[in-house]
């Protein structure tokens, strides 16, 4: 897919420093830096373990986002900074400040304390606008009132995304699954509405913001330009078009989800892991209202989303029973 810019030929190639790049939305971002001309360095806690950004042609450092040594070889000469690595299980806030809050103050303590800073962009979440609802989306806010407070020289931009999905994604991929398999299991209202945004429409917005002229500092949303977003039977509807069957809309019963959940909470906290299902993210998963627009950032930057719904789980492989979607090739 086509990304916003690439580097003019005869310039020098501008070093982008990435963290998370090992996760679904770093990797895509990794990519389409590469596509555009960038050279990329990512932070890695196992380098034997991020093998394939080696041999993507991404320069590999060591070191995780507590050590102020690793986030000094990450940053120096780099011309941005783009920080995607954050916690997204967990089971108290602290789980989730520990990464979320602190890794974004460390970065930004590191890029003030040079003498020309790059600037900053940092993934947040749509979450972020919620924050009472649960310790993830008290952590991304807080983390976007670290740059607010503590940015004095480093130009930043916190980016809040809804749904992201796209190839890759572990998350909704079962999800998709099971509605290609003609059942849709809700968490919440079907009635409730939420943004979404395909993976690489965000990598894009990431590359037109280091196309811009400087961009304002500030909390940006970012969406697939859908005004109003969706809702849960208007999204079993696309993938009823696309797979040609019905999808039956199917609302799980709320202690169905709760029980669990209220079992990982206890069991984290004494077996100290990190879940994923809480009663904290049934409270994110049951919002009735996760609709957002891009009107500022497509200000600020240029950037326009170019797929929607039914494009995107075109270009995402692997879940429609036993068909594999392929663009041009969709039952209707």
């Amino acid at each position: 897919m086509p990304v916003a810019m690439h580097v003019k030929p005869g310039t020098v190639t501008q070093t982008i420093a990435v963290t998370g790049a090992t996760g679904f939305i770093g990797r895509t971002i990794c990519r389409c830096l590469l596509d555009a001309g960038f050279q990329v360095r990512a932070l890695v806690r196992s380098p034997d373990k991020a093998d394939s950004l080696q041999s993507a042609g991404i320069t590999r450092v060591p070191g995780s986002l507590e050590h102020e040594e690793s986030l000094l070889a990450l940053v120096h000469g780099a011309g941005a900074v783009v920080h995607c690595a954050g916690a997204v299980r967990g089971a108290t806030q602290q789980q989730f400040d520990r990464v979320n809050v602190g890794g974004v103050r460390n970065l930004l303590t590191v890029l003030e304390a040079l003498a020309e800073p790059p600037r900053l962009l940092t993934l947040s979440s749509l979450a972020a606008r919620e924050p009472g609802l649960s310790y993830y989306a008290a952590s991304k806010y807080r983390g976007e009132q670290i740059l607010a407070g503590e940015a004095h020289r480093v130009s930043w931009m916190a980016l809040r995304p809804p749904v992201v999905y796209g190839p890759g994604d572990r998350e909704l991929l079962p999800l998709f699954r099971a509605m290609g398999r003609g059942i849709a299991p809700v968490p919440g209202s079907p009635a409730a509405r939420f943004s979404m945004v395909f993976v690489d429409d965000l990598a894009a917005a990431v590359i037109a913001w280091l196309g811009a002229a400087p961009v304002a500092s500030g909390v940006y949303s970012i969406d697939d330009g859908r005004a109003g977003g969706y809702n849960w039977l208007e999204v079993a509807e696309t993938v009823a078009r696309l797979c040609g069957r019905k999808v039956r809309i199917l609302r799980i019963p709320d202690w169905l989800l709760d029980i669990p959940a209220r079992v990982n909470r206890v069991a984290a906290r004494v077996l100290d892991y990190a879940p994923m299902l809480t009663p904290e993210k049934l409270c994110e998963l049951r919002h009735p209202d996760w609709v957002c627009d891009s009107i500022r950032l497509t200000e600020q930057t240029g950037w326009k989303p170019a797929v929607q719904l039914r494009d995107g789980l075109q270009l995402t492989p692997g879940w429609c029973g036993n068909r594999m979607l392929k663009s041009g090739q969709v039952n209707t």
